[in-house]
């Protein structure tokens, strides 16, 4: 799997690139992209790539009648929620059968017998099947053309750069780019950096931070109070690097083929809010949740008591999206209370307390939350929380664990300044200089340098939202 990272970067991506320029026709290159993005998608699981065609097919025909009958609403949106409810259904078999299945069994003994089927998830169907609905509504609102072209909007739902886990591409935002795009040296040499600078959050952070994780989250009973804590601000750091960087790829890619793909990630972890946070993290999936759900059930124009539900179902559905399992449904209720409280009065108090303390409120509750995330065993999940406040017998730091976090302790910093807007802000200010732009040179050559050895030399360590 180290050896299909390094086919991807050296190999694989090398040739697409080299048959996507040669091409002269502009027209003709989202056929190359189109193509490659199956290959690509198909690589690791060849049987998906049926399932991916279908969802193409399945939308694209959607969008054509919902176009047609556009006269005739009742016949127009009978289109929209029969292709809704096929993307859920495929979307349900694949994701949370399982689960529903296993959810069943604790309700209904005769089903104990039974074994729990067990369906392989195709890589980032959460992720393609949000896109290809998003076309569908957009142009039955009027929000968007019809693409008439099914390559075109094959390019659009198989796009290999962010494929596989996200940022979510809404097709009314790189329309226009599928049809008309110009590709340039300054925007190639930016998706370069932008790439190289997420590969390095991935593969130089946010692996020395799972490896730091999970020797914590094993030791939970051993570890102490601090050594807990650590493990878990440990997790929220990779959490970060690992998805943030994957977005920064895929940005960095999109941009070198002439695509303009809106940022995931706006430096969530200087929020002052839990509301903030959530306009700060995965923002795609926020924005679409907003658009295509909040929104459309009346949002915060009907009251106070439907918002509350709106947000109240939103949050439900984003917990599930993220995973068949009931700690996702738990994570999702924990963050859409404390949302639902910061609405009623919580949000106006922590704009009148010093900013230090609504930013510690806002961290300590996102690091607990993430401690949700993570564990899918409910008793690991108890024993890990009680160890954040007893220690379960360790005292405040163990011996062995304050070693292994010392070995660990520049990276856990170097992370943790990276997580702000420090390093952007020097580099805002001194951009302009020559040195400096000898220096971002130089950097990005040697964290590719670094990021590569760094493959070749360790296991395997997926990104966390290839899951999704």
């Amino acid at each position: 799997m180290v050896f299909s990272s390094l086919l991807f970067m050296f190999l694989y991506f090398v040739v697409v690139l080299a048959l996507y320029f040669l091409i002269p026709n502009r027209k003709y290159r989202n056929i190359v992209l189109c193509v490659c993005s199956l290959l690509f998608y198909g690589w690791g699981e060849p049987s998906f790539i049926v399932l991916m065609i279908f969802s193409i097919l399945l939308n694209y025909t959607a969008g054509m009648l919902v176009e047609r009958f556009r006269s005739n609403k009742k016949k127009c949106k009978a289109v929209l929620v029969s292709s809704i409810a096929v993307n859920l259904l495929l979307l349900g078999i694949f994701k949370y059968t399982g689960f529903i299945f296993d959810t069943l069994k604790s309700f209904l003994p005769i089903l104990r017998s039974y074994a729990t089927p067990i369906i392989p998830l195709p890589i980032g169907i959460s992720f393609y099947t949000f896109q290809a609905m998003s076309y569908v509504i957009d142009v039955y609102r009027n929000d968007t053309t019809v693409q008439r072209n099914p390559v075109y909007f094959g390019t659009y739902v198989a796009l290999f750069p962010q494929l596989i886990a996200g940022p979510i591409v809404r097709y009314k935002d790189i329309a226009a780019q599928l049809v008309d795009r110009r590709e340039n040296i300054d925007d190639f040499a930016s998706g370069v950096k932008l790439f190289t600078i997420g590969l390095a959050k991935k593969v130089l952070i946010a692996n020395q931070m799972a490896s730091l994780w999970q020797y914590l989250r094993e030791g939970s009973a051993t570890n102490g109070v601090l050594g807990s804590w650590t493990g878990l601000i440990a997790f929220s750091l990779q959490i970060y690097f690992d998805f943030c960087g994957y977005s920064e790829m895929a940005i960095g890619l999109g941009r070198m083929f002439g695509f303009e793909f809106l940022k995931n990630f706006n430096y969530p972890y200087i929020s002052k809010s839990i509301t903030e946070f959530w306009r700060r993290w995965h923002i795609s999936l926020s924005t679409w949740f907003r658009e295509y759900v909040y929104i459309p059930l009346g949002g915060n124009r009907k009251g106070l008591s439907r918002t509350l539900i709106n947000t109240a179902i939103v949050w439900s559905l984003t917990g599930l999206w993220h995973g068949a399992s009931w700690n996702f449904v738990l994570w999702g209720a924990y963050f859409g209370l404390i949302i639902m409280i910061e609405k009623l009065f919580l949000l106006k108090y922590l704009e009148r307390i010093p900013k230090f303390l609504a930013h510690i409120y806002a961290l300590l509750l996102v690091i607990f939350g993430w401690l949700l995330f993570d564990f899918t065993d409910t008793k690991q999940l108890g024993s890990f929380a009680a160890s954040l406040f007893t220690g379960c017998g360790a005292g405040l730091i163990s011996h062995e664990a304050f070693v292994y976090i010392i070995a660990y302790m520049p990276i856990l910093i170097a992370a943790i300044i990276a997580s702000t807007p420090l390093f952007k802000n020097l580099y805002d200010r001194y951009k302009g200089r020559a040195w400096c732009r000898w220096a971002e040179v130089v950097l990005i050559l040697a964290a590719l340098v670094l990021c590569t050895a760094s493959l070749v030399a360790g296991g395997y360590n997926p990104f966390i939202y290839f899951k999704f």
